[in-house]
């Protein structure tokens, strides 16, 4: 009994680690297998070497900068962001957020965003970049040499004082083999398409950038909680518009309005928030619409507009979805039904030919995949996968125990012959 006992709790550890949530809880922000550990120093002296390419976990306080260092070279474009992970339940305002730089070892400014929280006043993963980037049009920081990251809080005293958890994120892009245009595109598409319609494809998101679900042009639909964050990825060859749409089902019960309730955002292949919108939630259906979009191109990054300029890659392109921790005081800590909506116009366009390849490799390609095709039943993947190792662990699991049960029935009625 005692062998069986321990492969019983063998094999419930072996099973994904959301099956052992209690229901309702919503699953924690997923960082990369790989992530590597590490301190931000409160000074330069002291700074941690960032590698692009590689992904890393962090903390980060309350009040207070903290630094990473770069050792950047003089032709490569490089791309950090910082997402912060404020801990489930805690207290945040809508101008509480984080801040980004990339500075030079003089201290002037390279790059920086700032992200906050705004009128969605819940908890959740939020993220802000910076960049490094050798252009013509901005002489600064074109140099060979050290560079550091600064990550900082932004926002008011009345948040909860506890710190964040964060993922760095590092990359680089190559420079081109032959010089292009210097000017952003002045016109482009900018009219809505007709929304898809038909039954949603169920796919549930990933719970990070790392485990984000792949989703193609089509309808995918889930079950979301209260204070539950969702990621998706869709990969945009150059050429290609995404169009998004999050939309939260009706409520059985519950009443009063949740403002801020549902929140989508939309993130570039370096995790740079390209744009987001958000609605609130009476028990009615509502929506969330991602205003157009141009086109993948790599002249974009010379806009004014951040969320023209963040359409600058080839590669995954990630759509989060979050639905407010309010919503449980009026609705429940039961999930709401959730359908996005995914469609990629445009037409796919050769690329500008980089010179080199970037860190990590591929990451601003989008594999060889054209997203304009209808959406398939296994475009996602995510589920499937999971489904199948659930299936092969259970399968074999239960043979393991039959097998140990088999073998105790022999042994205990070969003792009894013995007595």
């Amino acid at each position: 009994m005692a062998v069986v006992g321990a492969l019983l709790l063998c094999t419930t550890a072996a099973l994904p680690s959301g099956a052992a949530l209690a229901a309702g809880t919503p699953t924690p922000y997923a960082f990369a297998p790989d992530a590597r550990t590490v301190a931000g120093a409160t000074g330069t002296a002291d700074a941690v070497r960032l590698t692009p390419g590689a992904t890393y976990k962090s903390s980060l306080p309350s009040d207070g900068k903290i630094y990473y260092r770069l050792d950047l070279d003089a032709t490569s474009d490089t791309y950090v962001s910082a997402t912060a992970i404020p801990a489930p339940g805690s207290t945040v305002a809508a101008n509480d957020g984080i801040r980004v730089s990339v500075q030079d070892a003089d201290g002037r400014s390279c790059s920086f965003r700032t992200e906050q929280f705004r009128v969605v006043q819940s908890p959740r993963p939020i993220a802000a970049w910076a960049a490094r980037e050798i252009s013509a049009n901005k002489p600064r920081c074109e140099t060979a040499g050290t560079y550091y990251m600064v990550v900082e809080r932004v926002g008011t005293a009345s948040s909860a004082p506890d710190a964040w958890d964060l993922e760095l994120f590092a990359a680089s892009e190559p420079s081109l083999e032959q010089a292009g245009a210097t000017s952003a595109p002045e016109a482009w598409d900018s009219a809505s398409p007709t929304p898809l319609t038909g039954e949603g494809v169920r796919r549930e998101g990933g719970s990070g950038f790392a485990s984000a679900v792949s989703v193609g042009e089509g309808v995918w639909s889930a079950d979301i909680e209260p204070g539950r964050t969702f990621f998706y990825k869709v990969p945009l060859t150059w050429g290609r518009q995404l169009y998004a749409t999050a939309e939260l089902g009706s409520s059985a019960g519950g009443d009063g309005t949740a403002v801020g309730a549902l929140d989508l955002s939309l993130h570039n292949p370096a995790r740079g928030l390209v744009d987001d919108a958000s609605t609130y939630y009476d028990g009615s259906q509502k929506s969330a619409e991602i205003d157009p979009l141009p086109p993948v191109a790599y002249e974009n990054r010379y806009a004014v507009s951040d969320r023209v300029s963040g359409m600058r890659f080839a590669g995954s392109y990630y759509l989060v979805v979050h639905l407010a921790a309010e919503v449980a005081e009026k609705y429940g800590d039961g999930p709401l039904p959730l359908t996005l909506r995914v469609r990629v116009g445009g037409s796919a366009e050769p690329g500008p030919g980089y010179a080199g390849e970037s860190e990590p490799p591929g990451v601003f390609q989008a594999g060889g995949v054209d997203p304009g095709a209808a959406a398939e039943s296994g475009a996602g993947g995510g589920g499937d996968a999971a489904m199948a190792v659930l299936a092969v662990s259970g399968i074999g699991a239960g043979t393991v125990v039959l097998v140990v049960l088999g073998v105790w029935t022999v042994v205990a009625r070969r003792r009894v012959g013995a007595l």
